[in-house]
């Protein structure tokens, strides 16, 4: 558990490598773009049971409810889930699906699902790095009790965490300057808008809301990459 934080990209590395052999794959047999954003959206669902989905669909409610930050927090605890994590999942999703649909059927979809494949390491790595170095919202629960193992190794764990993340830039940028640009760029302002947002609505991060980064920052590559595509 001491490391624990440094495989986290590490995983987000195998879910790209997958990603990307479906694509070739895909490709060899020609499969119809439309088709194969559904597949490559169920990629990453598939591989991680949908485990940051759950957190998204969590926080959404939360955040919905515009309650007290007591109440917003009750509301994570929940098990049940409500009309706006159904409808907020709705909308990521379908922004997601119409992006990839764009970025295959655009210019160079190969390179372009390189960088998307190398994001998912690094939506991870900066998950990695917010759980090691961003206040708790509460002293309990999955988040806490990582965070205070892995605070034992935490200069290890934020080095190692920065090298994936460097290196996933590099390769999304050394594969298209422009294309990596905006998905580096859409990553990182994620992060940001992310401390932001949990500091201000719940006094710090959970378990959930490192679930709820990893789908907002994926999906903001692959719409930055659709952007890019586009120019």
């Amino acid at each position: 558990m001491k490391y624990s934080m440094s495989a986290f990209p590490l995983v987000g590395a195998v879910i790209g490598a997958v990603f990307y052999g479906i694509f070739r794959l895909a490709q060899m047999l020609e499969l119809p773009a439309f088709a194969l954003s559904l597949l490559l959206t169920a990629v990453p669902l598939i591989l991680t049971g949908g485990f940051h989905v759950d957190g998204f669909m969590d926080v959404s409610d939360a955040l919905s409810s515009y309650g007290s930050r007591e109440d917003k927090l009750r509301i994570l605890k929940d098990p049940h889930i409500g009309a706006f994590a159904v409808i907020r999942l709705a909308i990521c999703g379908l922004i997601y699906i119409a992006s990839l649909d764009i970025v295959l059927a655009g210019r160079d979809p190969a390179k372009m699902s390189i960088i998307l494949a190398a994001g998912f390491a690094m939506a991870r790595g900066l998950s990695a790095i917010g759980v090691l170095n961003f206040r708790a919202a509460r002293n309990e629960g999955m988040l806490f009790y990582e965070a205070s193992c892995a605070g034992k190794g935490r200069k290890a764990n934020n080095v190692i965490c920065f090298v994936w993340i460097a290196a996933s830039l590099f390769l999304m940028v050394y594969t298209d300057l422009t294309a990596g640009a905006f998905a580096g760029a859409a990553a990182i302002l994620s992060f940001c808008w992310y401390k932001y947002k949990s500091y201000k609505e719940l006094g710090g991060i959970t378990g959930d809301t490192a679930g709820y980064f990893v789908t907002i920052c994926e999906t903001a590559m692959v719409a930055a990459t659709a952007i890019a595509s586009l120019i």
